[in-house]
C-alpha cells in the first residue's frame, strides 16, 4: 500500500501528446508533496516547497494565457 495520496482533480498531461502526465500527491505519513511527473521522474518537496511550486505554476499559467490572448502579427 502506498503512502501517497494522489489528488484525484488534476489530469494533466503534456502538449506534445507521448503521454507524459503529471501527478501531484501527498504523503499520507509525513505530509511530504510528491510533483510526479509519470513515465520520467518525480520530486518530493516539503509543504511549503509545494506551495512556492503552486505559485509559479499559476503565475506560468497566467503568463501563458497573456501570450496565447495577443493577438498575432500577421
Amino acid at each position: 500500500m502506498s503512502a501517497y495520496g494522489s489528488d484525484p482533480d488534476p489530469n494533466v498531461q503534456d502538449v506534445t501528446g507521448n503521454g507524459t502526465e503529471a501527478d501531484v500527491a501527498t504523503n499520507l505519513l509525513n505530509g511530504d508533496v510528491r510533483l510526479c511527473i509519470l513515465w520520467t521522474q518525480e520530486i518530493l518537496l516539503s509543504a511549503d516547497a509545494a506551495d512556492q511550486v503552486a505559485e509559479a505554476l499559476r503565475r506560468a499559467a497566467a503568463q501563458s494565457r497573456r501570450i496565447t490572448a495577443a493577438p498575432s502579427a500577421d
